[in-house]
């Protein structure tokens, strides 16, 4: 996705998710920017590797996210009140 944007000549700013994890309240800001539950953004694989079984309330769910961000689908872009799952990484482009 940053190779796509940079090809685009897109100017933006990468979050290393890993060093520097959404907090609770920016996942959920993102996911109403997004117009999704956790549940829609969450890695399968990766949920299943952690041991959650579904039955998990959204509010766990962002607590687990912020926890854990590889449980997040990534990357996800954000333009002010907008935010688009860069998979594929072109939906990014329709936040500019």
């Amino acid at each position: 996705a940053v190779a796509l944007l940079n090809e685009q000549g897109i100017e933006h700013t990468y979050r290393e998710y890993t060093a520097d994890p959404l907090s609770q309240d920016e996942i959920h800001d993102v996911l109403t920017k997004l117009g999704v539950g956790p549940r829609d953004v969450l890695r399968t694989r990766d949920a299943n590797k952690a041991g959650l079984t579904g039955d998990e309330s959204d509010t766990e769910l962002i607590a687990l996210m912020a926890e854990n961000p590889r449980l997040l689908q990534r990357p996800i872009g954000v333009v002010g009140e907008r935010a688009a799952v860069g998979r594929p990484p072109e939906n990014l482009l329709g936040l500019v």
